[in-house]
C-alpha cells in the first residue's frame, strides 16, 4: 500500500540532507512523501522533487537551530522547549491539510512530536546521530566521551548523563503545558517523546556507535542517509592529476565562525606534500583564506567523488561529512567545534579509524597529525572496516521496512503505546 508520509526537517541545510535522503528512499518504494521546512529550504526540496511546506508559526533560521551551545539547558529551552507548540500547531495544520498516514520527523523536533501523537498517527523520530536520550552504558550525547574503563570515566560519563538530563528536565514544565494545549495528559520524563514514538531511527552505523547496554524496543539503527545535497551540484569533481595524496578539507554546513580554523588547517596543509581542496560550507567565503601553492578552496564540491581518490579527509566532525569518509575508507582528521561533533570525534578516534584534535590545536600539530594519517597504514585499515559495515548497513534498506512496518501495525492505544520495554 503506498503510504503519505510527511518528512519534517528544521535548521541547516546538514539537518535536510538525511530527511531528504529519507524521503527519496520512501518515494523509491512507491509512497508519497512532502517535506516540511525551513523556507530557505523550498529551493532544495523543490529541486529534489517534493511538494514543500514552510514554517509559519514556528522559528526559523538561527532562531530556530541556535549556534551558541555554551549553556545546554537554555539551548533545549530555546529550540526545544518555548517553539514546540508552534511546531505543533503547524504539523497539525499540514495533518489536516492533506490526509497522512505516517510522520518522520528530526529529533529536535519536539513539537512535531506532540502533534502526531494528538493525532493518533504513526510517527518515527528520525536521530541522524547518536541517541539524544541516554541509553543504559553508553556516553551520552554531546559529551564526546568514550566508553569509561576507570573509576574517573565512569565518574565523568554519569556526571555527563546527569548533566543533559537535568538540561532536559528544565523545560518539562512547558512540555507539559504544551502538552495540556493539546489535550495530551502531563508527563514524568522530558524523555518521554521518545518513549511515545513508534520508532526511533538512528542514522549512523552500529559498528559506528558504541554499543549500548540495553536498547528500547522501539530503536532501530538503519545506517546513514548521505543523499548528497543539491547545492553541492557544480563544484569540482575531480582531483588534479597529481601523484602526491590527496587530502580533503570539509567545512561544516553549520554557521560555526570557522574561519579561523579554516585558515589554520590551509596553514598545516601547505606544509605536507599532498594536494588538497576545501569546501568551506555556505557560511564561509573562500576569498577569506590565504591559500597555499598546494591548496585549492571553493564554496562546495561533490564529495562522493572525491572521496573515491581522497587519502585524508579533515573534518570539524559532521555526521554526513565523516559517515561518507568511512564509507569509502577514507581515515579522518577530526577537529570537532559543535557538541555533537565531539561525538562523532570520539568514535573515529577509538576505533582507529583517524586522529582527534581540538579545535584550536596549533598549526605544526594539526600538519604533524596530516603526516601520520597519511603515512601509517593501520587508520585506513581500520576505516575499510568500519566502510563495509556502513555498506551492509546502506544495502539493508532499513528505513524503509521500519516505516512501513510501523504503519502496517495495529496501532495500540496512547496510554499503552507509552509503556515500552526495554529489549
Amino acid at each position: 500500500m503506498s503510504l503519505s508520509v510527511l518528512c519534517i526537517s528544521w535548521g541547516t541545510t546538514g539537518n535536510l540532507s538525511p530527511v531528504l535522503t529519507a524521503g527519496r528512499q520512501l518515494r523509491r518504494a512507491g509512497h508519497r512523501v512532502r517535506i516540511m521546512a525551513d523556507p530557505v529550504m523550498r529551493s532544495e526540496v523543490e529541486a529534489a522533487g517534493f511538494p514543500f511546506i514552510g514554517w509559519r508559526r514556528a522559528p526559523v533560521g538561527t532562531d530556530a537551530d541556535p549556534a551558541d551551545f555554551s549553556d545546554l539547558a537554555d539551548w533545549f529551552r530555546k529550540t526545544l522547549f518555548v517553539p514546540a507548540g508552534a511546531y505543533a500547531a503547524d504539523t497539525l495544520d499540514e495533518i489536516r491539510r492533506v490526509p497522512t498516514d505516517a510522520v518522520l520527523s528530526l529529533d529536535l523536533l519536539l513539537g512535531c512530536a506532540l502533534a502526531a501523537e494528538a493525532a493518533d498517527l504513526p510517527h518515527a523520530i528520525l536521530s541522524p546521530h547518536i541517541s539524544i536520550r541516554p541509553l543504559p552504558g553508553m556516553p551520552p550525547a554531546a559529551s564526546g566521551l568514550t566508553p569509561p574503563r576507570t573509576a574517573e570515566e565512569h565518574a565523568a560519563m554519569a556526571a555527563a548523563t546527569d548533566a543533559i538530563t537535568s538540561a532536559m528536565e528544565k523545560g518539562r514544565t512547558a512540555l507539559n503545558a504544551t502538552r495540556r494545549g493539546l489535550g495530551l495528559p502531563p508527563v514524568a520524563s522530558a524523555f518521554d517523546y521518545f518513549d511515545r514514538a513508534d520508532r526511533v531511527l538512528l542514522a549512523i552505523s552500529r559498528a559506528f556507535d558504541f554499543g549500548a547496554a540495553t536498547l528500547p524496543a522501539n530503536y532501530r539503527y538503519i545506517g546513514p542517509l548521505l543523499d548528497e545535497p543539491g547545492w553541492t551540484r557544480g563544484g569540482p569533481s575531480a582531483w588534479p592529476g597529481t601523484s602526491r595524496p590527496r587530502i580533503l578539507v570539509a567545512g561544516s554546513t553549520g554557521a560555526q565562525n570557522q574561519t579561523e580554523l579554516l585558515q589554520r588547517i590551509v596553514r598545516a596543509v601547505g606544509t605536507v606534500d599532498a594536494e588538497a581542496l576545501v569546501t568551506t560550507g555556505p557560511h564561509v567565503r573562500p576569498e577569506d583564506l590565504a591559500m597555499p601553492a598546494n591548496v585549492r578552496v571553493v564554496t562546495a564540491a561533490s564529495h562522493e567523488a572525491l572521496m573515491e581518490e581522497a587519502a585524508l579527509v579533515v573534518s570539524q566532525g559532521g555526521h554526513g561529512t565523516v559517515s561518507r569518509a568511512l564509507l569509502h575508507g577514507v581515515p579522518l582528521l577530526v577537529m570537532p567545534m559543535a557538541r555533537d561533533q565531539t561525538d562523532n570525534a570520539a568514535r573515529v578516534g577509538a576505533r582507529g579509524a583517524g586522529l582527534r584534535l581540538a579545535p584550536d590545536a596549533p598549526q605544526a600539530e594539526i600538519a604533524a597529525a596530516m603526516r601520520r594519517l597519511l603515512t601509517e597504514p593501520q587508520f585506513r585499515v581500520a576505516a575499510g572496516t568500519l566502510g563495509a559495515a556502513v555498506r551492509a548497513d546502506l544495502d539493508a534498506a532499513g528505513l524503509v521496512r521500519e516505516i512501513e512496518a510501523m504503519a502496517a501495525a495495529q496501532r495500540p492505544g496512547r496510554a499503552d503505546s507509552a509503556d515500552r520495554r526495554w529489549a
